[in-house]
């Protein structure tokens, strides 16, 4: 049976550094959004016979989907942000009105969001930049026995940290690799310092 997921609003930090206007309630809405749907998408493949979705995506189109999903619902309770519309644009949220069109390659007023399974926060991105940076760490029950029994998908972490170049440092790639920057020991830190949402330790 599919359960519905609900956030916890206890594990918030009260004492969380927010910018641009944000609201801990926009997070708490955002996640919720993303509890909702899956609920509604996972109970309609079980009924047809299907496995739930968070068992058909591959880990990297999981992640892909999330940071999008939940660009989209910050922006829309968000007071001051919305979506860069500059397809694959950075950052992924913008302050209204600073941009021509509400869309930027590359701006600075703004919130760049990613998604992950490792906790802590550490992730990968295409290139170090001084940015306000957002992790959402979430968690898939893909082990629990009967499939249709498992627990959704779950956040258990937020961060969000004003990180600079200096932060990062560069993954060697080979020749058919794309170079990406993750940030190093003091950057994770930095970021970790300003949690925004955490159930686990």
């Amino acid at each position: 049976m599919i359960r519905r997921n609900h956030v916890d609003v206890q594990f918030f930090n009260s004492k969380a550094k927010l910018p641009f206007e944000l609201r801990l309630k926009d997070f708490e809405l955002a996640m919720q959004d993303i509890y909702d749907f899956f609920y509604d998408v996972n109970t309609a493949l079980i009924g047809k016979g299907l496995q739930r979705m968070d068992d058909m995506l591959r880990p990297a189109i999981m992640s892909g989907l999330l940071s999008d999903m939940l660009t989209a619902s910050v922006a829309r309770h968000s007071r001051a942000l919305t979506e860069n519309r500059y397809f694959n644009g950075h950052p992924d949220l913008i302050v209204k009105g600073v941009y021509a069109g509400d869309a930027i390659k590359s701006g600075s007023e703004g919130v760049e969001i990613k998604t992950t399974r490792k906790a802590g926060g550490a992730v990968d991105t295409h290139g170090a930049r001084d940015q306000w940076m957002c992790v959402f760490v979430y968690m898939i029950d893909a082990e629990s026995e009967p499939a249709n029994a498992r627990q959704p998908m779950t956040f258990t972490e937020v961060y969000m940290g004003d990180v600079t170049r200096e932060d990062f440092r560069k993954n060697a790639r080979g020749e058919l690799g794309t170079r990406t920057a993750t940030l190093h020991k003091d950057g994770v830190a930095k970021l970790r310092s300003n949690w925004i949402y955490k159930s686990q330790g």
